[in-house]
């Protein structure tokens, strides 16, 4: 999830025909019906463990910013920057929650994360509201209209790096976004539009251009947008106040979860479709879970995205769910199924795939 990159599509030369052929597979019916049968009793989300986790992981998260900003000691001010860029990832990462929850199903959480969360991030859920969703259609799923899809296991080598990197600037673009164009916007109206249409969603594809809010849409994109420029004018002031220390560490504690958050992002899918439509099974297996007994996923990937794939499968699951639907088709549908394919062991075995097939050397 970041802001529109700059990274172009640049399949490499030796393109993995192959390896797209394999995703173009039928539907797996018998699993598609056991996430059906297997999961009932699941689903419905429990208020106290969403605000609890969000409101714990806040609380840390600005803590710690707080500690790294006021200690004197270079070792204390590290690790309490590495817990708050932790902390604040995982209250960020209920976003993607939000943009799946039936708008009644937690009275008030969308509106007390936006205010705890979205708005002091510069990420207010409308930019990934209405844009999320298009990437779990079954017909855009991977293609050009997909906004949080490239086919970055078919591109240059050069262009994972960079992919990654290049999140370590999202909190200054934030600031950017919300400070500088937002009030410009308001007396420049085609400022507002290109604004809206190339930097108003978290989104990886660069040919993406965002619709204009419809409906109630509309009054939460207003608040929400006034919200996050009044706070970036804040942080902008702030310097002139406070000198730029305070702002510049908060920054960079954010620019680590950025780049946390893009690594994720990196091993979220194989990357290996070059455009086609696929099945909800092709779309299955091009995603990924790292699901126990490792610990690290449950860092690197909170908030129930170590089952990415299986999200895919069940979009509305609650993430606190996930772990125990996962556990009943792992065990009713067993080795060697299709539910087995999309689980894969680690970060750093997805990374290594994908970056020996942008060299043409995956096997």
């Amino acid at each position: 999830m970041t802001m529109h990159q700059t990274i172009h599509p640049q399949p490499a030369k030796a393109t993995a025909k192959a390896t797209r052929a394999q995703f173009m597979v039928e539907d797996d019916k018998a699993m598609l019906r056991a996430a059906r049968d297997l999961t009932k009793g699941l689903g419905e989300a429990k208020p106290a463990i969403y605000w609890t986790d969000m409101l714990v992981s806040a609380g840390v998260g600005y803590a710690g910013i707080a500690v790294a900003i006021v200690s004197g000691s270079l070792g204390v001010k590290i690790a309490a920057g590495l817990v708050a860029a932790l902390a604040l990832y995982r209250a960020l990462m209920f976003i993607h929650e939000l943009t799946h929850i039936h708008r009644d199903a937690l009275p008030g959480f969308r509106t007390g994360w936006n205010l705890l969360v979205g708005i002091p991030m510069l990420t207010p859920s409308f930019m990934y509201e209405g844009v999320h969703t298009i990437h779990h259609k079954r017909t855009q799923y991977g293609t050009v209209e997909d906004p949080e899809y490239l086919p970055l296991a078919l591109m240059k080598p050069w262009s994972l790096p960079l992919f990654v990197l290049v999140a370590m600037l999202l909190p200054v673009a934030l600031i950017v976004r919300f400070g500088v164009l937002y009030p410009l916007g308001l007396i420049v109206p085609p400022l507002r539009t290109f604004t809206w249409e190339r930097f108003s969603s978290l989104s990886i594809n660069p040919e993406f251009r965002r619709k204009a809010p419809e409906g109630d849409f509309v009054g939460r994109v207003r608040w929400q947008e006034a919200g996050a420029s009044l706070w970036a004018v804040a942080l902008i002031a702030s310097v002139f106040v406070f000198g730029w220390q305070p702002l510049a560490t908060a920054l960079v504690i954010l620019s680590l979860a950025a780049v946390l958050n893009q690594l994720r992002t990196l091993v979220a899918h194989l990357w290996e479709n070059e455009g086609e439509a696929m099945t909800v099974t092709a779309q299955f297996l091009d995603s990924v879970n790292v699901p126990p007994p490792g610990l690290a996923a449950e860092i690197w990937a909170p908030v129930g995205l170590r089952y990415h794939a299986l999200h895919h499968l069940m979009p509305s699951m609650p993430y606190h769910d996930l772990p125990e639907a996962h556990r009943r088709l792992a065990r009713e549908l067993g080795t060697g199924s299709t539910y087995e394919g999309a689980n894969h062991p680690g970060m750093a075995v997805l990374v290594a795939r994908i970056a020996k097939s942008t060299m043409g050397t995956r096997s």
